[in-house]
């Protein structure tokens, strides 16, 4: 049943008129069922069925409301959890992206540098903690690719492993 229908049921049942009409039902099904009850009169039967009706549907009505408050708090968790969770997964991805574009970066720069340009150097970039590994030429070689690498906006760590190769 969808929450329209259970909302209309809800608004019919909690009307003065569908409450009267409950307990003149029950105050007519009483009286044909059980004893008379001499010293009270059909009046006086009605109001007490009445009066039961309507606080058995004030009792009804109130855990139904309650029942509707824990639904729309699950419902609102939910939607919490659910954000949450999307903006962790974005989070992650901007996490990627970034540690993308800060070894292209540096890659380029190190292509464009024309005593690195000849050397492969492998660049991997994890968290913004940039690990250049290959071999270099000289020991200047190895500290400008250093110095080329901490100059790209975002990195914000060298783990130089560079091999220093006589030749």
């Amino acid at each position: 049943m969808n929450t329209r229908t259970e909302n209309a049921q809800r608004k019919t049942l909690m009307t003065p008129a569908f409450r009267l009409a409950t307990a003149a039902a029950l105050a007519l099904t009483l009286a044909a069922c059980g004893q008379p009850d001499r010293d009270a009169t059909i009046g006086q039967k009605l109001d007490t069925a009445i009066a039961a009706t309507e606080k058995k549907a004030d009792e009804l009505g109130e855990r139904a409301e309650a029942a509707a408050d824990r639904a729309q708090e699950k419902a609102a968790e939910a939607t919490r959890d659910a954000r949450v969770s999307a903006g962790e997964t974005t989070a992650q991805m901007g996490d990627f992206i970034d540690d993308a574009a800060i070894t292209a970066a540096v890659s380029a720069r190190l292509a464009g540098d024309p005593d690195l340009s000849a050397i492969k150097i492998d660049v991997d970039t994890r968290d913004g903690k940039v690990t250049l590994s290959g071999p270099a030429p000289t020991e200047a070689a190895r500290a400008r690719a250093a110095e080329l690498t901490i100059s790209v906006k975002g990195v914000l760590g060298i783990d130089n492993q560079l091999v220093v190769t006589a030749g």
